[in-house]
């Protein structure tokens, strides 16, 4: 079968012979058009399923209401509050979103771009994935004039506006509280160097250790995707060394949980034995045994700024891309897996 033809305005005021100029203005409330005429092209409207062509439409107007959000994936608590947040404000304001995600693929983050384009939004909130390195379609949307509000991960280099929370004071925050509970042998489960954000853990934790005076063994610091596996993988090497960690911090709670997983398995006490902090505050993490300590980075409030941030830029006529970065405190959430008695 083929496929079915869309009903377009043409098609109304060919029923009701009357023209599509005619048509148009009824279906817009036009008051130079009677009563009589709108009812008649919103009951042939319906009876002919007519949909709106909304990307015509906002050719026409050079405005779609529509706002494009780009997150690596939407099975997180973090980034599903982060839209849950953005959306909250932008219906107000009265935009729509569409959400992609590029689950973590740089290919896919670049179509993804590519059809919010096409589809004509108002602007695009995004957080990078994490094989982005090749900056020039996130270039191409400024190129476009329209608003590019990045959060949790971006680039400096793309002078854009920027939201999330700093990194590598958290990091610093996590091995001040392991020093604290007398942990000597910090390892590091990060993400990989390319993505700034990771990369400011990973250097925070080294700037961390070497303000007290504890060695940096490259064999306890490691990179990775972050997956539930990848913290399965490199738990299983920290505790196949001659030396092995007596706490370990991982730079996302999915990681963690893949780490306690094998240190469940392998009947090692935690935190007695070991400790553990996660990143992200997933829900799991106080549910799980132990409870998994963790990092809250304030995702309901990130959302709300970012698209905050995006009206107040859509509504200033002289508005041009630069680097404002609003900066959140993270908190750290001390629970049973890393509260050692000392």
């Amino acid at each position: 079968m083929g496929n079915k033809k869309r009903t377009t305005i043409k098609d109304i005021a060919n029923v009701l012979n009357i023209s599509a100029a005619a048509v148009s203005k009824a279906l817009h409330n036009d008051s130079r058009i009677s009563k009589q005429t709108k009812e008649d092209v919103k009951r042939v409207a319906k009876e002919l399923n007519y949909q709106p062509n909304h990307l015509a439409s906002a050719l026409r107007k050079g405005k779609s209401n529509l706002v494009g959000v780009i997150v690596p994936r939407t099975n997180s608590n973090f980034f599903s509050s982060v839209i849950e947040n953005m959306e909250a404000v932008l219906d107000k304001a009265g935009y729509n979103i569409i959400i992609t995600q590029s689950k973590e693929s740089f290919k896919k983050e670049c179509k993804n771009i590519d059809t919010l384009l096409y589809t004509q939004v108002d602007g695009i909130i995004a957080s990078m994935a994490n094989e982005t390195t090749d900056l020039s379609y996130y270039e191409k949307i400024k190129s476009k004039g329209i608003p590019l509000i990045l959060f949790d991960r971006g680039e400096n280099d793309l002078n854009v506006d920027y939201v999330g929370i700093n990194d590598y004071d958290s990091s610093h925050m996590i091995v001040e509280h392991l020093v604290k509970k007398g942990c000597k042998r910090i390892a590091h489960i990060g993400g990989y160097r390319r993505t700034r954000i990771f990369n400011n853990r990973i250097r925070g934790y080294i700037d961390a250790l070497t303000k007290h005076n504890l060695p940096l063994d490259q064999n306890l610091l490691t990179e990775s995707s972050l997956t539930l596996e990848d913290g399965r993988e490199m738990m299983q090497k920290f505790l196949q060394l001659e030396q092995r960690p007596d706490a370990v911090y991982v730079a996302s709670d999915y990681a963690a949980l893949g780490a306690l997983q094998v240190l469940n398995e392998n009947n090692i006490n935690v935190p007695e034995d070991i400790c553990l902090i996660g990143f992200g505050n997933e829900p799991f993490t106080s549910f799980v045994k132990p409870t998994i300590s963790t990092v809250n980075q304030h995702s309901a409030e990130i959302g709300k700024i970012a698209a905050e941030t995006f009206l107040s830029r859509i509504n200033d006529k002289n508005w041009k891309p630069s680097l404002n970065k609003n900066i959140l405190k993270s908190e750290l959430i001390v629970r049973e897996s890393s509260d050692k008695k000392i």
